[in-house]
């Protein structure tokens, strides 16, 4: 499929699932890392004994102020850091005439592409840069450059930029200044369509509207305007077979966005799903079939969930190809040669790899792969080979192929020597527990090894993001230290407002049902102390992002509950972060929390911040069995302390 992969979908242009994360979180990701082993260092110190005071002691960064946090023994930072260096592997892009492909893995303390001429062969480092390049795409024509985008010093500002196989410098294919939105290679690969909004406009209640542009990338200065599109939730553009028209998606929230059609010549558009105030409905990233007539697609129309959908271009008719799957469809990918669809079902927050023929819709029998979690899936043109990734609880993601006319699974990448043996790491566990309101609550729980570990284990409660994204199981890497080293229990909870569960679930932490979702916390605590083996006086939350805002607002409601709590860039005032966010994603994040602008919701604000129930923080006394000396000398963290 013609179209610039992970990095750039995942930063400017991602699928229904991942969007509205990214319009929170995009900055996210960055920032946990520089955090997380300050964090990791700091539970060790909350949840575990004393160390020994003769340990020498490893200093903080000059730009971090600290209150209250004793000093990290350079003994367990070291045993840390044997659980940083983790090296995940992820394919972006197969070459067009080879049987070869982009990779993307850690180089230094980023990650950054590579490119691999076979399975099992020797990586070649094609970037270097200290922003992270998480993706990259060959000329779909002849392979001698790729397209990857970027940003600089971490400023979110992410540009598009050519580079030639062979080396040389990086030329800048989009304009400087502009935040890339979205973009796709025309079907020829003549051209590349982007999309850019103005960034640096926190505060700003002008409206914000998206460029759409379209250029050469080996002479972007032939770069010309498409239209103008109003606002900044555009994504999923795509070509069709012609190079005629593009299709592309509005998002308005998590379970209201719309497809729309532009003739590339005039620049004309034309919305061709339905608009229902009273039944609003969601759709994914769509792509044309090989005879131009229609649509693939993942929406919820007359559904709870995602389904795979063709719509007839000509009467708009929309048929459900997946009524037999009650799961939401994700990473959808039509073959070369139009006659296969390969897209994963996310099953109760488990991927399962599916085929289908576009001829009469039949399902294929599923390829062995390895049990874990699925990234997205790319078509060789070949339209035989297929590439995904896959990750699990005991391996790092790695790159697999499929022959779908043998059904051969192919390994392409395999982790090197790891300083820990991952193979013992705990499976998880699929939970549920029954919410305050009546209503069933699941999450993943990592046991940590009884043998090792006998007796209550204390638990951490990890709260994803989003905050319409998912947990789903797969590799812990760094979190792995709690249990392996710590013998901490860890649960991630997908409560309600997640994603993967339909759409009714989707909505149930909009506006003023914010709190609702931190009650699911509560009724977790009280599952956790039915279990045999879990602490209920030894429970930390921690989360970033949106996930921040939960384990601040759960230490606002359940502080007698817990011993710990960490917040990693997360929402303390609503209303200063919606009036402070970019533009760009402003009215998003209206559409799910609500609008400040409004007297009785910025009431309803002020009511649940947690900034403004700060005084709530408070902790009981911590049984000297269970925190020992290092947590009682840190007098506990300041939850309503930002980091």
């Amino acid at each position: 499929m013609n179209h610039i992969s992970d990095d750039i979908r995942l930063q400017t242009a991602p699928d229904a699932d991942t969007l509205s994360s990214t319009f929170l979180d995009e900055g996210f990701m960055m920032k946990s890392r520089q955090f997380f082993k300050l964090i990791s260092l700091g539970v060790v110190l909350l949840l575990s004994t004393a160390t020994q005071a003769q340990d020498a002691i490893t200093p903080p960064p000059a730009a971090l102020v600290l209150e209250n946090v004793p000093p990290v023994p350079a003994s367990v930072a070291a045993q840390v850091f044997k659980y940083t260096e983790f090296k995940p592997t992820g394919f972006t892009s197969w070459h067009p005439t080879k049987q070869e492909m982009l990779i993307v893995r850690r180089h230094k303390n980023t990650p950054q592409i590579y490119r691999l001429a076979k399975p099992g062969g020797v990586l070649e480092l094609l970037t270097d840069y200290p922003e992270p390049v998480r993706s990259a795409s060959y000329d779909p024509r002849s392979g001698k450059f790729y397209v990857f985008g970027k940003d600089t010093g971490g400023n979110e500002v992410f540009r598009g930029y050519r580079r030639d196989i062979a080396g040389g410098d990086a030329v800048p294919i989009t304009p400087e200044g502009e935040r890339v939105q979205g973009l796709a290679w025309s079907t020829s690969g003549k051209e590349i369509a982007y999309a850019t909004v103005p960034v640096n406009r926190q505060g700003s209640n002008d409206k914000i509207n998206t460029t759409l542009s379209i250029t050469d990338p080996l002479k972007p200065e032939t770069a010309r305007k498409l239209a103008t599109l109003e606002g900044g939730g555009w994504f999923g553009f795509l070509f069709s077979p012609d190079d005629r028209q593009l299709v592309y998606a509005e998002y308005v929230s998590a379970n209201e966005s719309y497809l729309w059609l532009m003739d590339i010549a005039t620049g004309k558009s034309r919305r061709i799903t339905e608009k229902n105030a009273n039944d609003t409905v969601a759709y994914g990233s769509s792509q044309f079939s090989k005879d131009g007539k229609g649509l693939y697609t993942v929406t919820d129309r007359g559904s709870e969930f995602q389904r795979l959908t063709y719509i007839d271009l000509a009467s708009l008719k929309h048929t459900t190809l997946t009524a037999d799957i009650n799961w939401d469809i994700s990473s959808i990918d039509l073959s070369d040669d139009g006659k296969l669809i390969a897209f994963v079902a996310n099953e109760d927050g488990t991927n399962v790899l599916r085929l289908m023929r576009t001829v009469d819709h039949k399902l294929l029998p599923s390829p062995k792969l390895p049990l874990g979690t699925i990234g997205a899936v790319d078509w060789h043109k070949d339209s035989t080979n297929l590439a995904l990734s896959v990750t699990s609880a005991t391996s790092p993601s790695d790159v697999f192929s499929v022959n779908v006319k043998s059904n051969e699974v192919t390994r392409w990448t395999t982790h090197e020597t790891m300083a820990v043996d991952a193979a013992k790491f705990p499976e998880p566990e699929l939970v549920r527990w029954k919410s305050f309101d009546g209503r069933m609550i699941s999450g993943f729980l990592y046991r940590a090894p009884a043998a090792k570990f006998p007796g209550k284990r204390p638990v951490m409660v990890n709260i994803h993001g989003g905050p319409e994204a998912q947990f789903q199981p797969g590799f812990l890497a760094r979190n792995n230290y709690f249990l392996n080293e710590m013998g901490i229990s860890l649960v991630f909870p997908n409560v309600r407002g997640s994603s993967g569960y339909g759409k009714s679930f989707l909505k149930l932490d909009n506006g003023k049902l914010r709190e609702d979702s931190v009650k699911d916390i509560g009724t977790l605590f009280d599952w956790i102390a039915t279990q045999p083996d879990l602490d209920a006086a030894r429970i930390a939350v921690s989360g970033g992002s949106y996930g921040g805002y939960m384990s601040l607002a759960v230490s606002t409601l359940y502080s007698d509950r817990i011993a710990a709590a960490i917040d990693v860039v997360g929402i303390s005032n609503f209303v200063t972060f919606l009036e402070r966010t970019e533009s760009y994603r402003r009215d998003a994040r209206r559409a799910e929390y609500g609008d400040e602008r409004d007297p009785d919701m910025r009431a309803f604000f002020d009511k649940i911040s947690p900034l403004k129930n700060a005084a709530k923080v408070t902790k009981s006394e911590i049984p000297t069995t269970s925190m020992a000396p290092a947590m009682r000398s840190a007098n506990m963290v300041d939850t309503a302390r930002l980091i």
